[in-house]
């Protein structure tokens, strides 16, 4: 029997890389799903931590070893791994880096090898081999294996090149030099000599060869600037901080020569701001963290020299293990284009099947009885019909279109540039410019139904000012004099008595500076006493001045601000800080800094005074500051009140409180920290829970607040968007009021919408009822959900019950929900930081039961979340609050999966990194956070209002430009292959061809492809001013109206039909017809280059329709296009004639079979007839129908295009009264709803929420819940 134990499995529940989340940003959140450290400067992770513990087994979690200045100890068996076979090799990887993909030999077949995995470049490699069997070919060798050649050859000197410039980069990198310990001295090595457990001396700025412990350097306590820009694209200086014990012994190279310790750490890999290792050093362990560890890649800053140990080598460095392949996304066009293609192989199967079938057929009763037709090979019929069917394959296999694919790359190019060329969304403040960080998604930014944005640094400016604050109860910030009234004409306050006050920073309220120059106040002192210690600011005083480097924008603008009013951060040691208070200077040695991260959201410190008194300070969310509360916090109530005003206000609110802490307490408290700090597995957690022992009881200082304005021209740019049906989603960490008001400033929500909330749904225990509150959107979720249950299973009827919309009406409705809410009705549960303990049916049927109750569990999550989702899309806008970032990418996967829409993600920081790379298109906005969003987006630009542009202009023409192109290349290539099948009927069905094999060669290469490429590249329907004039024109990508499978068979027909009529047409007036010479012109090889030229007429001519929209208005014209078409024409002609002359004969006879047939032909009047009557034909319906439709049943993009010049007129005549109208005025109003100028001031000052009061439930929500309320009453 098996004991109760041995059913139950107990282990550590995995831990994975989280999103990076800002420290104090407003994307700090209610319910964090996974909780993370933030990636901030040192001096935050137990600066004072360097702490003595005997040495511990080693653990499984750490089975990284690295010994300094011993290369024998990684010869050791536990070191080795088996590469192949017997072979082992050492698992270290050494230092030099290797990006490059092939070498002289291995180039040419391995390229070959990756190219011919491509089916389009397969299949026509298994068609070459086909034209090399001489009984099922009639095609010459080169018609095939010129286009390929071509696309083989492009794409082989692209890759060509780009590993040629690695093999540069590589060796460039490889062959740096830096100082290395070699027998006792530093000495200079290149970088690929370097091994782990070397110690490297580094110059001033030089770049880190791998990664690296920091040891010690020239800077006082052993800091480190390093700038990350090769990792993470900031610029801005961030700082390391070396063990107080290295940076005390390991100064000298002697002592670096001498230093024996033993490192133990985590494996490598891609986590830039992680790493938990121990360094066992004289018989003591230290704690090792990720800010005292320089990375590969980062440089030397204002720093003389610093020493290092390396850790991880070459290929174990965390920038070359985040180097892999990247999500590579797909456009819908992309999926849409290769069915298509699929589609097109099935007909070339059928019609080279229906073709052989026929020739069997013939030969059955022609082939065989004729004599002359006899080939010396006596085949049965079926077989000569089996060979032609393969022959068939070749003849026809212009349908399959082996550029096709190329020449969709090169569009993308060019549209990419276009949009990195585009001056209108260049932002010249900070220098930055569009940029499409990928080629391959443009057409479907001309298709998006649902953008997801930020808020902080998105939708506002991302950069804090301190503005208001509440002291004891007390709020501050308002415009007052120094007595405490309000004064009607706001004048700032003079911080010149502060002799280190920052001129840039602005206040208004004079009776805060009277009341902390007086000193009357302790509470207020307390205050900014707080602000100036408790951070993880760090400070650089060169050149006389004080630069805070901050780890985000709140923090800086909490320490600016302690610092004007008179309480200075000055500098910080490893376990001491000084600071300014009015002028005197005091040190305090601090003992714990207790570390913010996303689940947490707040951190604190703990410092000695000069008394001797131990004082713990703490600031954070009010969500928890005010759940770790003392009982008795007399201004409770006061402040939170104030809190409200500030969130209406759409400040940014943060709390403060402290605590005084006996010496026992954190004498007992130390060592459990102690404990925590060098444990190898689980270490944030144990961490975390030591700080919650600690942070209780707390006494409330105050809150802070602080303005983040909106960017310039986001209300427009929504305005914009919304009218071109792409609906908005605001993903924020902010309280609810804040988003709310930020949603009216930015006209997300206006007067007349109707504001649905989410928050207050609850179901009563052990039943399926739920109660209606308030709550609009909980009380039609969950009628939808109790409607579900109650018919599962019944009747069809019932069943399109449940696909009714929710709202009734047609009113401007939107959602706003939080991220608790969130959880809660999509059954989300937060994940518990401990072991979890799994216990396994012991039998099959308990195994059934819950399998079975797995699967309904799934099911009903499924079905709630697809509710949810139905729900959100009814509505105009939702804006989510309090959400993490695992909850805003989750939130981008539920509409991507049940509404099967076209997302847009757009942020700035590091927090929005998971959101941009799940939506189908991730735009980066370079902001005030760092490039990580950037780094991870596929377009990127300096500004939200951008947005518009790159949506409405860019997308929109680069989906109508990709739709054209597509329609039109399927039309020219069936257009030119069905004339095989019309010729077919007049040879037996023998596969021969109706063309020449020249012109079959370059048809696709030269004669036809300029022409449809410009129209790919430059094609317009309207002006960019219109485009964002008259928003619903976007609608057209949206509803997939440009290309389809209705547009692409129309263009096989249309196809067809132009093939017929250039089969046709010159075949009837060939039919009985004599030349000006008497001789009858009617042999095969004029027909064919009258056929040919036909041909090229039309179809240049088709592209130039195509692109001219053509009518009584014109659309757009260049040069380049006239030249394209124009010159495709000459150069058929050119070529022509030359291959048609007697000297290219005489040199190639078996090559160049139409001797003389050009010239000849050509010069017959009646030829030139016919091929004007065969264009004719061809074009004149395409003009009549783009006629008729542009006249009878015109498009909006026809409508506009109608009345262009009226509408340039219009903005002119306006441009023209706006300069007067500038002209009359002094000033303007500000359009942000937290400014000092007018606005929403009267409003904001009076307290009031700005957000439209609920509606009735049953004026929104219609029948259908009354029904669900009066059966529940019943």
């Amino acid at each position: 029997m098996i004991s109760e134990m041995d059913s139950e499995t107990t282990f550590d529940e995995d831990s994975q890389p989280n999103d990076e989340v800002m420290p104090y940003s407003d994307d700090e959140t209610e319910d964090e799903l996974d909780s993370r450290q933030p990636a901030v400067e040192p001096g935050q992770n137990q600066i004072n931590r360097d702490t003595k513990e005997s040495r511990e087994p080693l653990k499984k979690d750490c089975s990284w070893q690295i010994k300094a200045n011993d290369p024998h100890f990684y010869e050791q068996p536990q070191f080795k791994r088996t590469v192949f076979l017997c072979f082992r090799k050492s698992k270290y990887a050494g230092n030099a880096i290797k990006t490059y993909k092939y070498n002289p030999i291995t180039f040419l077949p391995l390229n070959l090898f990756e190219q011919f995995k491509r089916a389009a470049n397969f299949y026509f490699l298994v068609l070459l081999i086909l034209q090399s069997i001489p009984q099922i070919t009639t095609l010459s060798w080169y018609t095939t294996l010129v286009p390929l050649l071509l696309v083989l050859g492009i794409t082989a000197v692209k890759d060509l090149v780009d590993d040629i410039t690695r093999h540069r980069m590589d060796n460039e990198v490889n062959n740096r030099t830096c100082e290395v310990i070699r027998d006792g001295r530093f000495k200079n090595t290149k970088w690929k000599d370097i091994k782990v457990g070397d110690i490297i001396r580094l110059k001033k700025n030089t770049f880190v060869p791998a990664d690296i412990l920091l040891l010690s350097s020239s800077e006082p306590n052993s800091l480190c600037y390093v700038e990350t820009a090769e990792l993470d694209g900031e610029t801005n200086l961030k700082f390391k901080m070396a063990l107080e014990v290295t940076h005390r012994y390991l100064q000298e190279e002697s002592a670096m020569a001498d230093f024996n310790g033993l490192i133990e750490c985590e494996e490598p890999n891609n986590r830039l701001d992680k790493f938990a290792g121990t360094l066992f050093w004289r018989n003591t362990s230290y704690s090792l963290d990720a800010d005292k560890i320089l990375l590969r890649g980062c440089k030397i800053r204002n720093t003389d020299f610093c020493h290092g140990m390396v850790i991880f080598a070459g290929a174990d460095t965390k920038i070359m293990k985040n180097s892999g392949k990247t999500r590579f996304k797909r456009t819908k066009i992309d999926s849409l284009m290769n069915y298509m293609v699929y589609t097109i192989f099935v007909v070339l199967i059928l019609l080279s099947a229906g073709l052989a079938i026929g020739h069997t057929y013939w030969e059955q009763q022609i082939g065989n009885s004729s004599w002359y037709l006899y080939d010396a090979q006596d085949f049965s019929p079926p077989y000569r019909g089996f060979l032609n069917f393969w022959g068939y394959i070749i003849v026809l296999n212009t349908m399959v279109p082996i550029s096709l694919y190329v020449s969709v790359e090169v569009i993308r190019l060019g549209q990419s540039y276009f949009i990195n060329w585009d001056l209108q969304m260049y932002y010249p403040e900070k220098d930055t410019a569009a940029k499409a960080r990928t080629t391959t998604l443009n057409e479907q930014l001309g298709q998006i139904h649902y953008i997801f944005s930020d808020k902080t640094g998105t939708l506002t400016q991302n950069i804090m000012t301190f503005k208001k604050c509440c002291i004891n109860g007390q709020r501050y910030g308002d415009c007052r004099d120094g007595a405490g009234q309000l004064q009607s004409h706001p004048e700032q306050v003079n911080f010149s008595w502060n002799m280190y006050a920052d001129g840039k920073f602005s206040f208004y309220d004079h009776y805060l500076i009277e009341q902390i120059k007086s000193g009357k106040e302790p509470e207020i002192q307390k205050f900014f006493f707080l602000l100036a210690i408790c951070h993880t600011v760090m400070v650089d005083s060169s050149d006389g001045q004080l630069n805070y480097q901050a780890a985000s924008p709140d923090e800086g603008a909490l320490v600016t601000a302690a610092r004007n009013f008179g309480y200075v951060f000055l500098s910080r040691t490893q376990n001491t800080i000084t600071i300014s208070e009015m002028g005197i200077e005091r040190t305090y040695d601090v003992l714990a800094i207790l570390d913010f991260n996303s689940d947490r959201k707040r951190m604190s410190v703990i410092v000695r005074e000069s008394g001797g008194n131990i004082r713990l300070y703490c600031k954070g969310a009010d969500t928890v500051i005010y759940e770790r509360l003392h009982p008795r916090n007399l201004k409770r109530e006061a402040t939170e009140e104030a809190l409200d005003i500030f969130a209406n206000e759409t400040l940014r609110t943060l709390c403060l409180c402290y605590r005084d802490i006996s010496h026992d307490e954190f004498e007992a408290w130390n060592k459990k920290l102690v404990e925590a700090s060098v444990a190898t597995t689980n270490r944030d957690e144990a961490l975390d829970k030591v700080y919650e022992e600690i942070e209780k009881n707390l006494i409330l200082l105050g809150a802070t607040a602080i303005e983040d304005k909106l960017q310039d021209g986001v209300p427009e740019t929504i305005s914009r968007l919304s009218k071109a049906d792409i609906k908005i989603w605001v993903l924020t960490g902010d309280k609810k009021e804040t988003a709310e008001n930020i949603g009216f400033s930015c006209e997300l929500l206006t007067d007349e919408t109707t504001i649905c909330y989410g928050e207050d749904i609850r179901q009563v225990k052990g039943t399926k009822d739920f109660f209606l509150s308030t709550s609009l959107s909980s009380a039609v979720l969950q009628t939808r959900l109790e409607n579900q249950r109650n018919t599962a299973g019944s009747s069809t009827h019932s069943s399109l019950r449940m696909n009714e919309p929710f709202f009734q009406g047609s009113r401007d409705r939107a959602l706003i929900i939080t991220g608790s809410w969130l959880n809660e009705i999509l059954l989300e549960k937060k994940k518990k930081k401990k072991k979890l303990k799994l216990k396994f049916p012991r039998t099959a049927e308990e195994k059934k039961k819950q399998t079975e109750k797995r699967r309904r569990a799934e099911a009903y999550k499924e079905q709630q979340q697809k509710n949810f989702v139905d729900l959100a899309c009814e509505c105009r806008a939702v804006i989510c609050c309090r959400v993490t970032p695992k909850q805003k990418a989750m939130v981008v996967e539920l509409v991507k999966k049940y509404k099967k829409a076209i997302t847009l993600a757009i942020g700035d920081g590091a927090n929005d990194v998971n959101m941009i790379k799940t939506a189908h298109i991730g735009v980066g906005i370079s902001g005030q956070e760092g490039m990580q969003a950037v780094m991870s987006s596929d377009y990127s630009f300096g500004q939200f209002r951008y947005l518009q542009r790159l949506l409405l202009v860019h997308g929109r023409w680069s989906y109508i430009r990709m739709c054209k192109f597509l329609r039109y290349f399927f039309y020219k290539n069936f257009a030119f292959t069905l004339v095989h099948i019309w010729y077919s009927f007049f040879n037996g069905f023998s596969a021969q061809t109706a063309y020449e094999d020249w012109f079959i060669t370059l048809y696709n290469v030269l004669y036809s492809s300029l022409p449809v490429l410009l129209v790919g590249l430059l094609d317009q329907d309207v002006s960019d001013k219109l485009s964002l004039r008259f928003p619903g024109l976007y609608v057209s990508g949206q509803k997939d109206l440009l290309f389809n499978y209705k547009k692409f068979f129309l263009s096989l027909l249309h196809g067809a039909i132009t093939s017929l009529i250039i089969f046709f047409i010159p075949y009837g007036a060939y039919l009985k017809t004599m030349g000006q010479d008497g001789e009858a012109p009617s042999d095969y090889q004029s027909f064919a280059v009258t056929a040919a030229s036909s041909l090229i007429f039309v179809v240049n001519f088709q592209a130039t329709f195509v692109h001219f929209q053509i009518g009584l208005d014109t659309s757009y014209w260049t040069f380049v296009n006239a030249f394209s078409v124009f010159g495709s024409i000459a150069l058929y002609f050119g070529i022509t004639f030359d291959f048609h002359s007697a000297g290219i004969h005489v040199l190639f006879p078996s090559g160049f079979q139409f001797t003389g047939t050009a010239p000849n032909a050509l010069r017959q009047p009646y030829l030139w007839l016919t091929i004007i009557l065969s264009i004719a034909i061809c074009l004149l319906p395409v003009v009549a129908q783009r006629f008729l439709s542009m006249t009878i049943w015109p498009s909006e993009s026809d409508r506009i295009q109608k009345n262009r010049k009226k509408y340039m007129a219009e903005e002119q005549q306006g441009k023209r009264r706006q300069s007067a109208f500038r002209r009359g005025i002094s000033g303007r109003r500000s359009a942000y709803a937290f400014s000092h100028q007018r606005g929403y001031a009267d409003l904001i000052a009076s307290g009031r929420s700005i957000r439209k009061k609920r509606a009735p439930l049953d004026a929104v929500l219609g029948n259908s819940v009354t029904e669900v309320r009066d059966a529940r009453e019943t």
